[in-house]
């Protein structure tokens, strides 16, 4: 009997350790290679290419250091009002963010790339969540940015965690692509790959 062909190596083209955790939860074999790219919005660009984009580059990026590899990349724009809300620098910063989300409706676009061996086997995903904010006054971002790490979320916005506390509502049609990695697309594309998934 013939053994099963092993699966190709796994890339993650990332840094991000929410990624990181995302990712081990396939239980699959892989490793981080931060891509390190020019991050930075063009000039008319929409939110969502911004992130298709970027998700693309990373991938590329990685997949030509390691061209027998399949590597995923993924990029994350959230906007509020059409207007694309970033890492907060600091705990003013990320005040600001919250108070101008209260009431509001905050828009994440994640998308993901597989870059692939072989030509013409690349990979594209992207979805939008929507979470809609209650409203928010002083006291309540106050006491959220006292008891949550959020600095290094987009939107200071942390669902995993206490963010959760702060919204009404979330329309997603995968939680695990809040977070920064759609993990239900992400299963479904690798099954062709050769990788072992339930």
């Amino acid at each position: 009997m013939q053994s099963k062909t092993a699966s190709p190596e796994l890339i993650l083209a990332s840094g991000s350790r929410y990624r990181r955790q995302l990712l081990a939860r396939l239980t699959l074999d892989f490793r981080c290679v931060p891509a390190d790219i020019d991050e930075s919005h063009q000039p008319a660009e929409s939110p969502a290419h911004m992130a298709k984009r970027l998700a693309q580059a990373k991938a590329e990026v990685v997949a030509a250091r390691y061209p027998d590899a399949i590597v995923i990349g993924s990029d994350q724009v959230a906007t509020v009002n059409d207007q694309i809300v970033g890492k907060p620098a600091d705990r003013s910063a990320a005040f600001s963010q919250l108070r101008a989300a209260s009431g509001q409706c905050m828009d994440f676009h994640t998308a993901v790339y597989i870059a692939c061996p072989l030509p013409g086997k690349a990979l594209a995903y992207r979805d939008t969540t929507r979470v809609f904010f209650r409203q928010l006054d002083d006291a309540v971002i106050e006491s959220y940015l006292d008891k949550e790490q959020a600095l290094d979320c987009a939107g200071s916005f942390k669902s995993e965690g206490l963010g959760i506390a702060l919204v009404e509502r979330i329309d997603t049609q995968d939680p695990t692509a809040l977070i920064g990695l759609p993990l239900i697309w992400l299963a479904t594309a690798l099954r062709p790959l050769e990788f072992v998934l339930p």
